[in-house]
């Protein structure tokens, strides 16, 4: 007996957005050495998010429910932000965000706009809740907001994504750039600013949170700066009336209470996340003198990794392929002119001196430079 799925259903390709370095670990059958290509944090999680683990795990802490509103985390969260705990929504990671925000904002065939070659599981949330997807090409390996309002307002768009800093060309805008673009949402439209690497900069970024304008969402994560990329956590600040929608339809026992204590802990190691926020400068400066090492172009980052200019994307295909083979796990963007670029993750000590080895040593894409 056949099922009969919806039509979307059917319409969509049996995929997702990656494949995942345990998917490659069991084709090729062994562990990789250098695990730097999903842009997680080499620098593990906060002591404090440690011992609350530790101590959740001696009692009730796996026993029972997570609280659905995720209250402590909520008000931890306010009190970072300066804002109300109502314009706060955590959920499992920015992915899932974004999903609650497609959901929550686009009808079937309304329009969304995004860059091409932009980060690809907002892209599949859209196919996934059958919204029509509008890109526009980067511009000097930048997100263009120009361009993305123009799109907006040339398509009737109901919905903007954009990150900052970006992934995957770990390029960045200013705060003064991106509140103009926030100024110029069109009426009808809502910008998904998407803030997943701005804790790994002291550089200002971030324009000043203003939750009285409901045409704004700000996504965060404890994935990157925070090491939680396995606990899944995530927030969005926005207008209480957004939060409250976001609220009628997400999953309310998503965190479970171990990435709840964890991420409220973390919020008040200050020195933890200074010292990650150092680490990445200092562990960046390595690669892109690596770079220099090969006469390789790199874009300066504002993120967790390097986009590294191998000067074409046949070059680039075939050094990730050899970087593989070497027990190297990394990406690169897929579409053209970005997949020149290699990412190159800042990865642990251990593995940037692999890295430097292979590279030095082993790779014969390098062999003429």
């Amino acid at each position: 007996m056949k099922i009969s799925f919806t039509p979307l259903v059917e319409s969509l390709p049996a995929s997702t957005p990656f494949v995942g370095p345990e998917t490659l670990e069991r084709q090729i059958g062994k562990p990789f050495r250098a695990r730097i290509g999903a842009n997680e944090s080499a620098f593990g999680i906060s002591g404090m998010a440690r011992q609350a683990i530790t101590e959740a795990l001696s009692d009730s802490g796996c026993s029972w429910y997570p609280d659905p509103e995720n209250h402590e985390l909520r008000l931890a969260l306010a009190a970072k932000h300066g804002v109300a705990m109502d314009e706060i929504c955590v959920d499992g990671g920015i992915d899932t965000l974004l999903g609650l925000t497609v959901r929550m904002l686009i009808a079937p065939g309304e329009n969304v706009i995004t860059s091409l070659g932009a980060y690809p599981t907002f892209n599949y949330q859209v196919a996934g809740h059958g919204g029509n997807l509008i890109t526009v090409p980067y511009a000097d390996n930048h997100e263009d907001p120009d361009a993305l309002l123009a799109a907006c307002q040339q398509h009737n768009g109901k919905l903007i994504y954009l990150s900052n800093p970006d992934n995957p060309m770990g390029t960045s805008h200013s705060a003064a750039t991106i509140q103009s673009m926030i100024d110029r949402v069109p009426d009808g439209a809502v910008l998904a600013l998407d803030e997943a690497y701005i804790d790994f900069t002291t550089d200002n970024l971030a324009p000043k949170l203003d939750t009285s304008n409901p045409k704004i969402l700000r996504l965060r994560t404890f994935s990157k700066a925070y090491g939680m990329a396995g606990m899944r956590v995530g927030y969005i600040i926005a207008h209480k009336d957004v939060i409250t929608s976001v609220n009628k339809i997400r999953n309310h026992f998503q965190i479970n209470r171990l990435s709840q204590l964890a991420a409220t802990a973390s919020l008040a190691d200050h020195a933890f996340l200074a010292d990650v926020q150092k680490s990445v400068a200092e562990r960046r400066q390595q690669v892109y003198a690596l770079a220099d090492e090969f006469g390789l172009p790199w874009l300066p980052s504002s993120t967790n990794f390097v986009a590294v200019d191998m000067g074409s994307s046949e070059r680039a295909k075939a050094t990730l392929k050899e970087l593989g083979e070497h027990g190297i796990f990394m990406r690169m963007p897929g579409v053209a002119p970005l997949d020149r670029y290699i990412r190159v993750g800042l990865g642990t000590e251990d593995e940037h001196n692999y890295l430097t080895h292979v590279m030095r040593e082993k790779l014969s894409t390098l062999a003429d430079r």
